[in-house]
């Protein structure tokens, strides 16, 4: 067979090879750039995509106008369809039923009668149920398109015309936005306000050289058709700039108080395109899940009045971070990426403020122009048919006579145009006037009209050489929109988003923490509590059960950190106004709902710390920890200043032992840590190096049994300071700190209290001042609050004074120190605990006061 030379023969297919790649290539480009052009991207000058252009010009060429009878869907779905949108029915209808949603666009451009959907995401009505027609201010969209004010192109079929973009007399891409994704990019632009709009537009039309920050103070942020809160106006200021930008919308909520009493957090405005029945039912998963704590009830009150989202809130509940937690956790508060991406003269372009602004007016008066030449031929020609007419009627019997002569209308308009000069126009005009126009009046409204086209024809033209008073005109048609559809803004912005933090909702007041040994942990406001004298059996301070006891007990204000630390070592990190609040008696909440903690792990111990991005801060002071069994470990407050929500290993605990006493230190302090049989070493922190954060520690104190223990340990930070220590019986005495010897660290301590049975075992140990006051809580719940004055200062081996009335039963849990407050009352005995108190005590200012205390062997939370 002869091979084939590669000429084409007679009644053999040519066939040409060609690259896959390079048709690939071209075919995907032709693709991509139908889908930019034709499909997704709106054009800059009306801000609609060919869609939502069919659709209302379909609608104008139906007739559907805002003053006449709605007509069904599918009768306008069907004229844009077989008209100029060769797509599905589907594609059209959701085009129409979008611009009727008030929650959509700004400026609704279809006015829908029936079920045109909901903001919950329910389906629209079939079309052949509902009903539309165009709003007025569609119209403004349309207005002049008959004047040649805009080029027209071939529908899909070539049998009828259809514009390329509307005339748009408002700058409808500003107002409503866009959104869109096309091939390699896409769009997403905010509505804006059209009052501050129109403003910004005149404002560049009187300076064409004003800088986008001179726009942004006529046309502040955008403005969402739900309303809600623009959270933050850098993202607004980087979108307005760049054309690219990070705007956080918030929902618009308020915290009530219900006529029972309960606290809510009731929305009325939600953040644009969140799917509001979507947003509830994940909220409602959430709090199922525990992720959000604090919400007894939610449901949806909305009506035709608006939107009414309730959470009612549990009594322990903190309204303020429950709310926070919504914004962090579910759509009340979400993102709106602005990508101002739109068709400039068919290439797609990234636009800023002013950009728009810029294409907007350009388009404007192109379309001014292009309306002004037609209505400026129109009203030549008219000119002329007057002239005509005037001249017939100055020569009438001549014109009559000629007429009556003539066979046939030809030869009549072939005579006027040769006996009097008229032209053909004028001369059918003639012979088309009726015969009421030859009358005087008649006659008279001819002269009348002529001078007033002749007046229109002289403005027209000083129109079309006059630019600034074409400006003049965008400018008065602007306002004539602003007067007729301008409103007031619905979104509302909040500034310095940086500086608005939960804190700044939430007063920095002082508080004490209250822990039971079970675990519940409560905050109650200082005011609660008052200050008895020494020997008073106290009062009720916490409803506990029979088995339970408060344990913890401190001083903190509501904006310090706290550090909980456990049995196992384990440490992690809380605002003080995060633990539920509740008064004296209330029983407070499970501290395993609010941490994360492990099975068979329990709270040992809670430091405060004012801090914990002060670098100074954190560098330059320690978290000294204390075990049981007498181990002692010194770390950087540094290594804790990165909380996680699952905490981190402070220190490795050997079996047998327990974390027992954190304290926050400046590396110059001295240490005293008491032991249960009564002895207590003194030695200097420098004697323990800094350790890394998992280390096991070093030996603080010798133990001389296996009965004995270590209970407390204390950071000197006062040199006028006592040392308190406090038995199981109620016993207690304050000792001078010099009267302990400073030893090296790992001795057995010299003797702290001369010990009995009448006495108990030592169970805490404090550094104390005269100023300050003691807070003593049993294990039956019974507080009791002294001054630390009352007790007189003793010999390190004496017995001590009885510092609290016990029971039999009874024994000491807890021992905390707070500052005293100058004009204070004291009530002595058990009178005190119905008599009021009105005055707040005051936390000690030492930025190395601790939070740490400890009980006898049987007292583990």
């Amino acid at each position: 067979m002869a091979e084939d030379s590669g000429v084409p023969t007679p009644g053999r297919q040519s066939i040409i090879p060609i690259n896959i790649e390079d048709e690939m290539r071209g075919a995907y480009i032709d693709y991509s750039m139908s889908v930019i052009i034709s499909r997704a991207l709106p054009d800059v000058r009306d801000g609609l995509k060919p869609v939502h252009r069919r659709v209302l010009y379909g609608m104008l060429d139906l007739g559907v106008n805002y003053n006449k009878p709605y007509k069904k869907s599918a009768r306008i779905v069907g004229e844009v369809l077989g008209k100029y949108h060769p797509h599905g029915d589907a594609s059209v209808y959701d085009t129409m039923v979008r611009m009727a949603q008030d929650w959509s666009l700004r400026y609704t451009l279809v006015d829908g009668q029936g079920n045109f959907g909901s903001i919950d995401g329910d389906f629209p009505a079939a079309m052949r149920y509902t009903e539309a027609r165009l709003k007025r201010i569609a119209e403004e969209m349309l207005a002049d398109i008959n004047k040649d004010t805009v080029d027209y192109q071939p529908n899909f079929d070539d049998s009828l015309k259809e514009p390329t973009v509307l005339p748009a007399k408002i700058p409808n891409l500003l107002l409503n936005g866009s959104s869109g994704i096309a091939v390699g990019m896409a769009t997403n632009m905010a509505p804006h306000n059209l009052t501050e709009v129109v403003n910004g537009i005149t404002a560049y039309i009187d300076n064409n050289d004003i800088t986008i920050p001179e726009l942004m103070k006529f046309i502040t942020a955008p403005d969402f058709p739900t309303g809600a809160l623009i959270y933050g106006y850098s993202g607004v200021q980087e979108a307005f700039l760049t054309g690219r930008g990070r705007i956080v919308m918030r929902a618009k909520a308020e915290i009530v108080t219900s006529s029972t009493g309960k606290d809510q957090i009731i929305v009325t405005e939600i953040p644009y395109m969140v799917n509001k029945a979507m947003m509830i039912e994940k909220t409602a998963a959430l709090v199922n899940e525990k992720k959000i704590e604090g919400i007894s009830d939610l449901r949806d009150e909305s009506d035709r009045e608006g939107y009414r989202i309730v959470y009612d809130l549990k009594r322990d509940a903190v309204p303020n971070i429950v709310l926070n937690n919504l914004y962090k956790y579910t759509q009340l508060q979400s993102t709106f990426g602005v990508n101002n991406v739109a068709l400039v003269k068919g290439r797609p372009m990234t636009l800023n403020l002013k950009d728009q602004i810029k294409y907007f007016v350009d388009h404007r008066h192109e379309v001014i122009v292009r309306r002004t030449k037609f209505e400026l031929a129109e009203a030549e020609r008219r000119a002329h048919i007057l002239e005509g007419y005037l001249i017939a009627l100055d020569h009438l019997d001549e014109v009559i006579a000629l007429i009556r002569g003539s066979k046939d209308p030809e030869t009549a308009k072939e005579g006027l145009m040769s006996r009097f000069g008229l032209s053909e126009i004028q001369s059918k005009a003639i012979l088309d006037m009726r015969l009421q126009r030859l009358t005087g009046l008649e006659r008279d409204k001819i002269q009348e009209e002529y001078k007033e086209v002749k007046a229109l024809i002289d403005r027209l033209r000083d129109i079309l050489a006059n630019e600034p008073m074409r400006m003049q005109i965008i400018k008065d048609e602007l306002t004539e929109m602003k007067d007729r559809y301008g409103d007031e803004r619905r979104t509302t912005v909040v500034h310095n988003d940086d500086d608005f933090t939960v804190e700044d909702m939430i007063p920095n007041e002082e508080m004490m923490i209250t822990i039971s040994n079970q675990g519940y942990i409560k905050r109650t406001l200082l005011s609660e509590y008052r200050t008895q004298g020494r020997g008073g059996v106290g009062s009720r301070g916490v409803a506990t059960k029979d088995d339970d006891f408060t344990e913890h007990l401190f001083i903190v204000h509501a904006h310090n950190y706290l550090l909980i630390f456990t049995d196992q070592g384990k440490v992690y990190w809380k605002k003080a106004y995060e633990i539920p609040e509740g008064n004296k008696t209330s029983k407070g909440r499970a501290i395993q709902n609010l941490i994360n903690i492990e099975p068979g792990d329990a709270v040992r111990t809670i430091m405060k710390i004012q801090t914990l991005t002060d670098q100074e801060y954190i560098n330059n002071n320690f978290v000294m920890l204390c075990t049981e069994k007498g181990i002692i470990k010194k770390t950087t407050l540094e290594e804790y200043s990165r909380p996680r929500q699952g905490g981190i290993n402070a220190i490795t605990i050997h079996e047998g032992d327990r974390l027992l006493n954190a304290s926050l230190t400046n590396g110059k302090n001295h240490i005293v840590i008491a032991k249960s049989e009564g002895k207590a070493v003194h030695f200097h922190e420098s004697d323990v190096r800094p350790m890394g954060r998992t280390a096991a520690g070093v030996r603080g104190v010798t133990l001389e049994s296996d009965q004995d223990k270590v209970i407390g340990m204390v950071c000197i930070t006062r040199k006028d300071a006592n040392l308190l220590v406090v038995t199981e019986n109620g016993y207690g005495k304050r000792s001078m700190i010099d009267d302990y010897r400073i030893t090296k660290r790992g001795g057995i301590g010299v003797k702290a209290l001369d010990m009995t049975e009448k006495t108990g075992k030592l169970v805490a140990i404090k550094e104390v001042g005269d100023d300050d006051e003691l807070m003593i809580i049993n294990r039956s719940g019974i507080t009791i609050r002294i001054k630390v004055s009352e007790l007189r200062v003793m010999g390190r081996a004496t017995q001590g004074v009885r510092v609290i009335k016990l029971n039999d039963d009874d024994r000491i849990s807890s021992v905390e120190k707070i500052q005293k407050i100058d004009d204070e009352t004291t009530t002595p005995g058990a009178e005190a605990a119905t008599t009021p108190q009105d005055d707040v005590p005051q936390a000690p200012d030492d930025a190395t006061d601790t939070t740490s205390t400890s009980d006898d062997s049987t007292n583990s939370i």
